[in-house]
């Protein structure tokens, strides 16, 4: 390959760097899958991706995020964004948008989102799409949420779940599960019970996750910008490190009330372990779930390893159950470089079996 001239690397480092710093957009490459809003209030919005022609699938796949993500998670890239596989796959594709919170949420809890949004905008994509049975597919606490919900409505409706990196034994989850094992027992030490903090003071500001999310791979997250100006006059190289960037660099905030809920049941007292999850004082017991179940976790996942995750199995009662391991991290297992080919086929093939044929 043809070396340019050091003077035409400078000027092309330099326009790439103005761009990075002040226009951003134009090097953005994620978020290009259309969409329409079927539903939203001031916080919450329903996303259907528009197909090209008659899903081939009668069963909607409604994808339910975490907490705190940017929903460009799920269409990342043009050639790796799982909401346009999906849809070219014949599947029909909502997103519940959990929003952008702020303080005046910071009261929400996680009763909030499995009570009250969960069961509004399901039926808003039953309404819009004229069927009654569902695909869940949920990463992390989305996982959670699917779980929690059909724990306590056993909604028949709910055919499928899948569920991504979604830990329901904190404490098994390696060096991490240890320090909160060791953290939960001090606080019962000094009897602090964290359910009664209030959700104002736990409330995590959209850069506290940013830097958190950072954190957790601090090597990982250094090297990307070592490389960023190794590569600064490689226009390429700086669009796909924007468009990643798009994502780290832009996470929502933790309502109090759902950060507060969560760490309680799955980190600290990891009540979760028990196969239950504490939702507004009912018990949301994993053992009423029949639905199909396919719960995946990543091999080199440190927020949530596969041995916190493959518990999951003997708390449900679905007779259609199956437990996957798949290459990558936590972010990995949803939209990494390997997930087109080693985990989105998979997870297809898994829907596809189970999600009828609409009839042409």
């Amino acid at each position: 390959m043809l070396k340019l001239p050091k003077s035409t690397q400078i000027r092309r480092a330099a326009t790439n760097l103005q761009d990075r710093l002040l226009h951003p957009r134009s090097l953005i490459k994620s978020g290009k899958t259309p969409f329409e809003v079927v539903k939203q209030d001031s916080l919450v919005t329903l996303r259907h991706y528009l197909p090209k022609d008659q899903p081939k699938y009668s069963i909607p796949l409604v994808i339910v995020p975490p907490l705190a993500v940017n929903m460009l998670i799920y269409d990342w890239f043009p050639d790796r964004s799982f909401v346009k596989t999906m849809v070219d796959l014949g599947f029909d594709v909502y997103l519940i948008d959990w929003g952008k919170p702020d303080r005046r949420h910071a009261h929400y809890d996680l009763a909030t989102y499995i009570n009250d949004f969960m069961p509004e905008y399901l039926q808003a994509v039953q309404r819009h799409s004229g069927q009654q049975n569902l695909s869940l597919h949920g990463w992390s606490m989305g996982g959670g949420l699917c779980l929690c919900y059909q724990a306590l409505n056993q909604d028949p409706n709910i055919i499928n779940i899948v569920t991504l990196g979604t830990a329901v034994d904190g404490h098994a989850n390696g060096q991490i599960g240890r320090q909160y094992a060791a953290f939960g027992r001090v606080l019962k030490g000094l009897k602090l019970d964290v359910r009664k903090v209030p959700a104002r003071w736990a409330y995590a500001p959209a850069w506290i996750n940013a830097l958190g999310f950072k954190l957790s791979d601090p090597i990982s997250s250094v090297q990307g910008y070592v490389d960023l100006i190794k590569h600064l006059d490689d226009r390429e190289f700086v669009s796909q490190s924007t468009t990643q960037s798009a994502f780290l660099d832009n996470l929502e905030a933790y309502p109090g009330g759902v950060i507060r809920d969560w760490m309680y049941s799955v980190w600290l007292e990891n009540e979760a372990s028990q196969g239950y999850i504490s939702v507004a004082g009912e018990k949301a017991c994993f053992r009423y779930i029949e639905s199909n179940l396919m719960c995946c976790a990543g091999s080199n996942d440190k927020l949530a390893n596969a041995h916190s995750c493959m518990p999951l199995m003997d708390m449900v009662s679905s007779t259609d159950k199956s437990f996957h391991l798949f290459p990558g991290g936590h972010t990995g297992i949803v939209s990494g470089s390997q997930a087109t080919e080693r985990i989105w086929p998979e997870i297809a093939d898994w829907l596809a079996s189970r999600s009828g044929v609409n009839e042409s």
